[in-house]
């Protein structure tokens, strides 16, 4: 079959290598116009067109949905991975075979644009992809296939999306398949559907007063992009990463004992690993403490 595939995040690039490798024929590349980036502004292009560009993929930067729709003339199924834009019915239904999404959630479960981050911060222990065929709803088309991919208690988001993108592979390969074979995809039961709304850099602010279970996942969700924060001192600070230890300290108070930065929460404390201060680099929190000459009772937030 001819594929094109709509897609913008470097998640999508293990599906288009191994549709590259396939009998399938990638056709083309769609992704998002490019954009200013960095402190320069300059224009950047998206890792999805970086990696059609090293091979020779031809690519396609439309400004709205409807210069997509003479493209698809002769295509047999579109493929979207992370395209980052709402698709209308008459570009969804232009293919011969209609269109596919793969998504990062075992659907109907975290319907929506952050499926991964969700998940992590609300503390499930099983994920997975799911591919399905677009419609007009957000993420509620029938199923073609689905993996399951355990999460482990310490998964951040950014660690999530690699291994999805790997599962996803066999996924697509799968509904490919059976779009060829004549099968039917199943209709998606909505019944404990929940919706993955875009993360909000306000979401990120730390609450001392959680418990450190919930400040962990939410540090691990929102890592590295918007990115889970408190302040000191008057100014914003990240944290990047944190681990959990049994000893109990009041709600942000911060400790240093040794090599080791621990912070108090609702329940027991957390002890910082990796931290952004404001205007600098990232850095170990032993460096960051250090530095900062912390005195006795000062506290996050």
């Amino acid at each position: 079959m001819r594929i094109a595939v709509a897609a913008t995040p470097a998640v999508a690039i293990p599906t288009l290598n191994a549709l590259l490798d396939s009998e399938h024929v990638l056709a083309f590349i769609i992704t998002q116009p490019d954009r200013p980036a960095g402190r320069g502004l300059q224009l950047q292009e998206s890792e999805v067109s970086q990696w059609a560009t090293s091979n020779d993929i031809h690519t396609f930067k439309p400004e709205s949905s409807e210069q997509l729709l003479p493209l698809l003339v002769d295509v047999d199924v579109l493929l979207t991975i992370g395209y980052g834009v709402l698709l209308p019915s008459q570009v969804i239904n232009a293919p011969t075979y209609g269109s596919l999404n793969l998504h990062f959630s075992l659907l109907p479960r975290w319907r929506g644009a952050a499926p991964v981050q969700r998940a992590i911060e609300a503390g499930d222990s099983l994920s997975g992809v799911t591919v399905f065929a677009l419609d007009e709803g957000m993420d509620t088309g029938p199923i073609y296939s689905v993996k399951k991919f355990a999460l482990d208690s310490d998964i951040t988001s950014d660690e999530l999306f690699i291994e999805l993108a790997d599962v996803g592979v066999e996924a697509v390969m799968e509904a490919l398949a059976a779009i060829a074979s004549g099968t039917k995809p199943t209709p998606q039961n909505g019944e404990g559907a929940t919706r993955a709304y875009k993360l909000q850099k306000s979401e990120g602010e730390i609450d001392w007063h959680a418990s450190a279970e919930e400040i962990s996942r939410k540090v691990r969700a929102f890592t590295s992009n918007p990115g889970a924060w408190t302040t000191f001192r008057g100014l914003t600070m990240k944290i990047d990463t944190v681990s959990i230890n049994e000893t109990k300290l009041e709600p942000g108070l911060i400790v240093q004992e040794g090599k080791k930065v621990n912070v108090g929460t609702g329940t027991t404390s957390l002890t910082i690993g990796f931290c952004t201060p404001a205007g600098k680099q990232r850095m170990d929190s032993a460096s960051w403490s250090n530095g900062a000459r912390l005195a006795t009772g000062e506290k996050f937030g």
